[in-house]
């Protein structure tokens, strides 16, 4: 099983998902830079947290035209697991892989902590290994992390049961605490939170390994 990590100009945390997935779990793990385009011998694709492109426009918009996430929307579309972190998340909102807006937190701060989250979904193998109504502990570093959708956007997420972690302490505004979503099919799952971060007891714990061991099956 081969993991891809995209890497754009401003990428900051591609280096901490390859060192989770091979370090922690073994993976082997290819370098995807925004100009690839071939996909082949992928198992699943992560976009990692950072700041592509500068967010000289609006986090992730300007990343969504790279060559590489054109690859992605296909590989997406025959089920292909995709995770988006942090900046990631924002790139899927953009590219239209995950519905709704990440924008400014509501106290328009950087918030760099731990988040205390809850399992709100276990529809999908994602977090399955958390359990209903589990939860767990990440790191969270952003400033443009409150995620916002329309009221029937809502809903849909609601009926799809699409709403995969919520905050338990809403640090950013977000609609209904949410921290992560998946789309209707279930394999791709976008959320602020660094699970990367959250592998090694010596580096903030391991609550994020079984979400990147998801990676595997």
């Amino acid at each position: 099983m081969t993991i891809g990590v995209v890497v754009f100009p401003g990428s900051n945390c591609d280096r901490d998902v390859q060192w989770a997935t091979e370090g922690c779990l073994n993976l082997p793990t290819r370098r995807l830079w925004h100009e690839e385009t071939d996909l082949s011998g992928l198992d699943a694709v992560v976009l990692p947290g950072g700041f592509s492109y500068g967010d000289y426009l609006r986090c992730g918009a300007i990343a969504r035209f790279a060559p590489v996430l054109q690859s992605l929307m296909d590989f997406a579309s025959k089920g292909g697991k995709v995770l988006g972190i942090c900046n990631g998340f924002q790139v899927l909102t953009e590219l239209g892989l995950l519905p709704g807006a990440l924008t400014r937190n509501q106290n328009l701060h950087f918030i760099c902590e731990d988040a205390p989250l809850h399992v709100s979904s276990v529809r999908t193998g994602w977090l399955k290994a958390y359990g209903n109504a589990g939860s767990l502990v990440l790191p969270i570093a952003h400033g443009e992390g409150r995620y916002q959708c329309s009221n029937d956007t809502l809903k849909q997420l609601q009926d799809d049961d699409s709403i995969a972690l919520r905050y338990g302490s809403n640090p950013n505004g977000s609609v209904e605490d949410i921290a992560g979503i998946t789309n209707a099919s279930g394999n791709v799952l976008g959320l602020m939170p660094h699970p990367e971060r959250a592998c090694d007891p010596a580096t903030g714990g391991t609550d994020g390994r079984s979400m990147l061991q998801a990676l595997l099956n």
